[in-house]
This record gives C-alpha cells, structure tokens and sequence, in this order.
C-alpha cells in the first residue's frame, strides 16, 4: 500500500476529513483538502517532515503511514499491520506457538488469499519433505506468478480434457 493510501487508510479509520487533516498540519483553509487529496491519490508525494506532521495528527508512528521498509523489524511489523488491514490477516496462537492466518470472515479476500497461499504451501510441503530441492523451491519462489500462471494453465487444459473426454 503506498503512502498516499496509508494516509487515507488511517484518516478514514480516525473519521476525519481530508480538509481537516489539511488545515491541522497547516494548510491554508483554501487549499487544505486540495493538497490531502492530491497526496492521498500519489499525484504528490509528502515530504519527511510532513509525514511525521501527518503522522502526529493521525496518532501514528511515521512507520504506519510509509511505505514499509522490510528490511528492518519494524518494517516488516508494519507490513504485517498492512496486511492485516487490506487482505484480513490475523495473528493468532495455536499450541503455544504464534503463527499468521487468514480471516475467513472475509469472504471473496479468504478464497482469493488461499488460493494464493495454497500452491505456496504446496511447494514448501515439497521442499520439506525432500521431493524438491531447495534450488526447484527457490526457482519456483523467484517466478511466481510466472510458474503459477502456468500451473493455471495447465490445470484448465486438463479440465477441458476431462471435461471433453
């Protein structure tokens, strides 16, 4: 999720008006919702010290609102919070042990989400289970969705055939 969006994000979740955020850090009554829409739509792109103003205003961490950074721990958190907010991602324990689910509750996002995440299962299953190499594992991982878009090819070509057969 870029910027722009992060910032419309969490305004809405804060219920304030793209105006009101604008004139908070400082805009002009005459230009305040002109500018939010024009970054919140990535035509501009804010600046440092007027993310961590914005931030401020939201009541978030400058992290929140940026594109994440997965290189570093907290990066890759706020990926995880993005995550959560676009596609229904949950954090959960099971048997002492902490582990990332899919929210079923989201419906069309659930089966879309697991028919994404299956193959990759899949693969990994392989990779564990010693019937690939971690070389056919990391080949497969690198070209996604090139593999996959293949894989869904196939798998049509063979329902046709059954289908016609």
């Amino acid at each position: 999720m870029a910027i722009g969006e992060r910032i419309r994000f969490i305004r809405n979740l804060r219920g304030m008006t793209q105006k009101f955020l604008g004139l908070q850090v400082g805009f002009s009554e005459r230009t305040a919702d002109i500018r939010m829409a024009q970054y919140e739509s990535g035509s501009r792109t804010p600046k440092a010290d007027l993310v961590a103003q914005l931030a401020d205003v939201l009541s978030v961490s400058t992290e929140a609102l940026d594109v994440p950074n997965i290189d570093s721990y907290t990066g890759l958190m706020h990926t995880l919070f993005a995550l959560e907010d676009l596609y229904g991602l949950k954090i959960d324990r099971l048997d002492g042990e902490l582990y990332i689910r899919i929210n079923r509750q989201n419906g069309s996002t659930f089966a879309k989400m697991t028919g994404l995440l299956a193959p990759w299962e899949e693969m990994a299953q392989k990779y564990r289970n010693g019937e690939i190499t971690r070389e056919e594992y990391d080949a497969w991982r690198y070209n996604y969705p090139k593999s996959e878009a293949e894989r869904n090819e196939e798998m049509l070509k063979n329902l046709k055939e059954e289908n016609n057969g």
